[in-house]
């Protein structure tokens, strides 16, 4: 368990702290918004605040706990990106290679134009897709739920990148060859599958499952016991239920944490499939706030990090001006992408307060990270509820954690 110090050790306000246990329980616990919830602020290396509230499982009333292992969904992706990463430290690729020079199906992508699945018309693109377009959400791949397309229509015909049984990486891959693009590469940004095309990278130059490869680089070092893409059995116990706000604003039950689907998987999205703890994550998050490192253990050079954690959009531009599609973890003004991470631009057009260079992501079931190198500062939140987009919790928790600083 995390040793937790006193706030004023490490120069935040313990009172102004605790308006982030009563503003999660007077506006979404006793109103019954979300299952529960865990917020972690740490400073200076050192933990010095931890609120538990509610339960990880309704149904059966059990509480929340530190130990409570959580879906975090899309917070996988700065993972998968990381790990892709350490093999171009290695020498393995370049950001610039096109992709399908690691994926020979992908040669003859091309661009819609018009018509449905699987009756579509399409032209060339205007360039081959980059892995760097992979990296930032450039490449002309979507999700099946935006609901914004034809394309993404196809997706969800095909079941692209959905986990089911037997389902595989190289099936999504597979299908994916089938589909057009809904653009070409490098004209705007869109969230997509493209991080799970990433995980498929890391198996194709690695030479490793996904899997496999995550925990000898990652996991292991860092000492993520519990985060993974499937449940072992004696962790069930401690898995929680994920819920959604259906259509009458009420909390339903999504997923029963003790007869979920994470049991048992084939496919390791590297963009949406792990589950972790918040003590787990801390220690990724700590990992990137200390430049790759933590507990002698180095998992990336500082440089590489530097590079991944800096704006990428072309122009040096926020993502209101670059970004399509309907949904992201991510507001569009003052903030930017890089690789794997989006970044603060300008706190003043983004509206709240965390610090220029703060870099961060969240994940479907509305759990969140950020890490502010310029106040030393990492924050996490974790709840089970979908979509993300329901509630604000990034920028209230960022509106009462900076009042708090020194």
């Amino acid at each position: 368990m995390l040793e937790i110090v006193a706030p004023e050790s490490v120069g935040m306000d313990s009172a102004q702290l605790e308006r982030v246990a009563e503003h999660l329980r007077a506006r979404y616990i006793e109103p019954v918004k979300i299952p529960g919830s865990i917020t972690l602020v740490a400073r200076r290396g050192q933990a010095c605040y931890l609120d538990i509230q509610g339960l990880r499982d309704v149904e059966r009333g059990t509480p929340m706990t530190e130990d409570s292992i959580l879906r975090i969904y899309s917070m996988t992706k700065p993972i998968t990106s990381l790990a892709l990463m350490t093999l171009h430290e290695r020498g393995l690729f370049s950001l610039d290679d096109p992709v399908h020079r690691y994926i020979p199906s992908w040669r003859g992508l091309r661009v819609w134009t018009a018509g449905c699945y699987p009756l579509f018309a399409s032209e060339r693109p205007a360039r081959p897709m980059t892995i760097r377009d992979l990296f930032m959400h450039t490449s002309g791949l979507t999700y099946g739920f935006m609901n914004a397309s034809n394309v993404d229509a196809a997706y969800r015909e095909l079941d692209v990148a959905t986990p089911r049984p037997d389902y595989t990486l190289q099936d999504m891959i597979d299908k994916l060859a089938q589909l057009p693009l809904e653009f070409s590469p490098g004209e705007r940004w869109n969230y997509s599958v493209a991080t799970d095309v990433l995980g498929y990278l890391v198996e194709v130059l690695s030479g490793q499952r996904l899997p496999d490869y995550l925990q000898s680089a990652i996991f292991d070092p860092l000492g993520m016991t519990d985060t993974s893409f499937v449940i072992a059995p004696d962790r069930v116990e401690r898995f929680a239920s994920c819920y959604e706000r259906n259509l009458k604003k009420e909390m339903v039950l999504n997923d029963d944490g003790q007869d979920s689907h994470y049991r048992s998987r084939s496919f390791y999205s590297g963009g949406g499939g792990l589950v972790s703890t918040l003590g787990d994550y801390y220690r990724f998050c700590q990992m990137l706030l200390n430049g790759g490192t933590l507990d002698g253990q180095r998992i990336i050079g500082s440089r590489t990090l530097s590079f991944m954690t800096h704006n990428h959009l072309p122009g040096g531009v926020d993502m209101a001006e670059y970004a399509t599609g309907g949904f992201s973890e991510s507001a569009y003004q003052g903030v930017g992408f890089g690789l794997g991470f989006a970044c603060k631009l300008d706190p003043v057009s983004n509206g709240f307060p965390a610090s220029k260079g703060s870099f961060y992501w969240g994940g479907l079931a509305s759990t969140l990270f950020w890490v502010d190198p310029a106040e030393e500062l990492v924050v996490l939140f974790m709840t089970q509820l979908i979509p993300s987009s329901t509630f604000n919790f990034r920028g209230q928790l960022e509106n009462i954690i900076y009042a708090a600083l020194d």
